[in-house]
């Protein structure tokens, strides 16, 4: 054989070499794209075609024991503390009204935020799968428990400082439009979203001047907060695209102990619940005598209370603040 027949099979040997790796890699990017489908699908709860905070709620509240029942969890809290009186008025009223000091309540909630955030570091620890389909079929499942543990906290935190219950109706949970933008509120601030701050202290304000709960309800579907659930719906459609399929399929690669690839993990859990618990720290309904309001607060508060009406244009949402994620390993 010489050494033009040799060249000849090296060649040939070569090119079908690299017809293989492409067609290997052209299944490869079939099985990622039916994987990123099958995400999709399970991930649009609510069937509009687009995944964001609606969507993460609905997966969350379906996990058992999400739901918090303000009454139980007050009076478990307070129970060690407090005679059976306080812990009444508390429960009928705030805490802060039942004169229980705020760094007690602080205490309490640093506690649940330990609590939460020790659960998290344990779900999804079976997910050390293979990468494409069988790995897609647990993301909606992880991301549900992720941001279900993360209601928890809220929920808790919510009721430490001083509001009423956000879910009812028992274990059968039927989460109309209003309870699903309070929660949608809580996870901007939770994850920095702009203005969601403000919005959460002049809702305070209105519940604790007794704001009529039509009036609330009002803001919260088409009024001064509407503008804010929206931006964070938006938020979390950019957030679940950008880091679910584009870090987690991309790497393709075996988890334990959360969608890591996502960047839902044990480390980011706190510093979302500890921007809550500092929202709510100095609010009307929990520092009632020292609080000092913003002209923010205060101008969502008088638009709560005057019924203002917003047409929310998809070009006048506002984006998360891009520095939010710049001091969150100072509260690791």
């Amino acid at each position: 054989m010489g050494k033009k027949d040799i060249k000849n099979i090296i060649v040939e040997t070569a090119k079908k070499a690299g017809e293989g790796t492409k067609a290997v890699a052209g299944k490869s990017k079939e099985l990622v794209q039916s994987s990123q489908q099958a995400v999709i699908s399970a991930l649009d709860q609510d069937g509009n075609g687009q995944i964001d905070s609606v969507d993460i709620i609905l997966m969350a509240m379906k996990v058992p024991g999400v739901r918090i029942s303000r009454e139980e969890f007050l009076r478990k809290e307070l129970f060690k503390n407090h005679p059976q009186e306080v812990i009444d008025k508390a429960v009928a009223t705030t805490p802060a009204l039942a004169g229980i000091p705020g760094e007690e309540v602080d205490k309490i909630a640093d506690e649940v935020i330990k609590f939460e955030r020790n659960a998290v570091s344990g779900i999804s620890t079976a997910l050390g799968l293979p990468g494409g389909v069988a790995m897609a079929a647990t993301i909606p499942a992880d991301i549900a428990q992720y941001y279900g543990y993360m209601l928890r906290a809220a929920q808790k935190m919510l009721y430490l400082y001083g509001f009423p219950e956000i879910v009812e109706d028992g274990d059968d949970v039927k989460l109309d439009s209003e309870t699903i933008n309070s929660l949608t509120v809580c996870l901007g601030v939770m994850n920095g979203v702009a203005g969601a701050n403000n919005v959460i202290k002049g809702m305070s304000k209105a519940l604790a001047k007794g704001v009529e709960k039509q009036l609330l309800n009002k803001a919260l579907t088409k009024g001064a907060v509407y503008p804010i659930v929206k931006s964070v719906a938006k938020w979390f459609g950019v957030k679940m695209t950008k880091e679910v399929f584009a870090g987690f399929f991309k790497k393709s690669i075996p988890v334990v102990g959360g969608v890591v690839g996502g960047g839902l993990t044990f480390a980011t859990f706190k510093p979302c619940c500890v921007r809550l618990k500092e929202a709510l720290q100095d609010t009307m309904l929990s520092n009632p005598e020292k609080h000092k309001e913003s002209e923010e607060e205060k101008k969502i508060f008088d638009d709560i209370v005057n019924g203002v009406i917003y047409d929310v244009a998809p070009e006048d949402i506002m984006m998360v603040d891009a520095d939010i994620d710049k001091n969150d390993d100072e509260n690791t």
